[in-house]
């Protein structure tokens, strides 16, 4: 499944398409490259989700948290600074990615062993100036 987002101006569109597409499923990885977009689209996510005040990248609290009178808790965890799972596991990682809350991870290899198999993978690209998720929903 791919969405493609060609302005800001699409992104709410995009994060509710995300959402629906995705509905029943709660942990999702967003695999890109630096400056793809990633936490702008969870920001979109997030507001899409109820959150009015996002609080941007949490590089380098490694995770944020908040509260959706309609999804429940979702973290937003950005691994970026991470050295080792060990640093991971040292923020709890592990209780929050099985807690049955909404998780969206950036840089999620820096956890590959840690991730729940039913995890979404999410690649993020850009064509054209064309944003592209590529959304993994094996079933």
């Amino acid at each position: 499944m791919e969405i493609r987002v060609e302005s800001l101006d699409a992104l709410h569109n995009a994060a509710t398409e995300f959402l629906e597409i995705t509905k029943g499923h709660k942990i999702f990885a967003f695999d890109a490259e630096m400056g793809t977009g990633k936490t702008t689209f969870i920001s979109a996510l997030l507001h899409a989700m109820g959150i009015v005040e996002v609080e941007g990248s949490p590089t380098y609290s490694l995770v944020n948290v908040y509260e959706s009178k309609m999804f429940g808790r979702i973290y937003h965890f950005d691994l970026f600074r991470i050295e080792s799972e060990e640093e991971a596991f040292d923020i709890g990682i592990e209780e929050m990615l099985y807690s049955d809350s909404y998780c969206f991870i950036e840089w999620p290899s820096k956890i590959e062993n840690v991730l729940p198999e039913d995890a979404v993978l999410v690649r993020m690209r850009i064509e054209d100036e064309v944003r592209i998720l590529e959304i993994d929903l094996e079933e």
